[in-house]
C-alpha cells in the first residue's frame, strides 16, 4: 500500500510539471509560400526539369523516326544492313532510357539540384524557429503541416507570424494562407517520367499539388503564460 501511494504521489508531481512546458506550433508550407527565395528556387527546378525532358523527347523522337524509316526501307535492305540499322536503333534507345533514368530517377540529378537549391531556404526556415523557440521560451514545436494529424489547435499557441517575423516577412495586414506550394520539404526524389508506347507521358513531380482547404489565418496573439 506505501509503495503504491509512493508512486502515486510522484505522478501527482510529475503532472504539474509536464503542463508547466510550453509549446507552440508552426504551418511551414505557409511559411515557405511566403519566402520568394523558395519560389526562385522552385521555379528555377521547374525550368531545368522541362529542358532536360525536352531532351529526352527528343531523343525518343529520333528513334521512332528511325524505326519508321528502317520498316520503309526493309524491304530493300540486305541482311547485315538489317542488323547494322536495327543495332544503331537499338543504342540510340539505350541512351534515352539511361539519360532519363540519370536524371529523373531515384536521387537522380534533378533530385540532387532540387535539395541543392531548396535547402538554403529550408534552413533559414529552420534558424527563424529555433530563434522564435529561444526568444518564447518554448520547450516543443509542432509543425501543423507536418506529418503530424492536429485535429484542434488553439491559436494561442501559433507562432506561424512570428517566424515571419522573424524572416522579415511581416505585414501589416493578417497575413492569408496561400496555395499550398509544390514539393513542400525536400524529402523524397522526384517522380520519373514515363514513357509510353507511342511517346512519352510525363509525370511532372514539380506541379503544383492541389491547393488545401482552407485554414484560418493565423492570429499574433502572445501565448498566455501558464502558472
Amino acid at each position: 500500500m506505501k509503495k503504491l501511494f509512493g508512486i502515486l504521489f510522484v505522478l501527482f508531481l510529475a503532472v504539474p510539471a509536464a503542463y508547466a512546458q510550453k509549446f507552440g506550433y508552426i504551418d511551414s508550407e505557409f511559411i515557405l509560400s511566403k519566402m520568394p527565395a523558395y519560389a526562385s528556387a522552385q521555379q528555377e527546378v521547374n525550368t531545368l526539369s522541362a529542358a532536360w525532358q525536352k531532351d529526352i523527347e527528343g531523343q525518343y523522337q529520333e528513334v521512332e523516326k528511325l524505326r519508321k524509316k528502317f520498316q520503309a526501307e526493309e524491304v530493300l535492305l540486305t541482311d547485315d544492313m538489317k542488323k547494322k540499322r536495327l543495332a544503331e536503333i537499338e543504342l540510340k534507345e539505350k541512351d534515352a532510357r539511361e539519360m532519363q533514368k540519370r536524371i529523373f530517377g531515384f536521387e537522380g540529378t534533378l533530385f540532387k539540384k532540387r535539395i541543392e537549391l531548396i535547402r538554403p531556404v529550408q534552413d533559414n526556415l529552420f534558424e527563424a524557429v529555433e530563434k522564435v523557440s529561444k526568444k518564447k521560451g518554448l520547450q516543443i514545436m509542432f509543425d501543423k503541416s507536418g506529418d503530424m494529424t492536429m485535429i484542434y489547435t488553439n491559436p494561442v499557441h501559433d507562432y506561424t507570424e512570428y517566424v515571419l517575423e522573424e524572416l522579415g516577412l511581416a505585414s501589416p495586414e493578417k497575413n492569408q494562407p496561400g496555395k499550398r506550394p509544390a514539393g513542400a520539404l525536400v524529402d523524397s526524389p522526384g517522380d520519373t517520367p514515363v514513357r509510353q508506347q507511342e511517346g512519352i507521358q510525363e509525370e511532372d513531380s514539380d506541379q503544383p499539388a492541389p491547393a488545401p482547404a482552407k485554414k484560418t489565418a493565423p492570429v499574433r496573439t502572445q501565448p498566455k503564460q501558464k502558472k
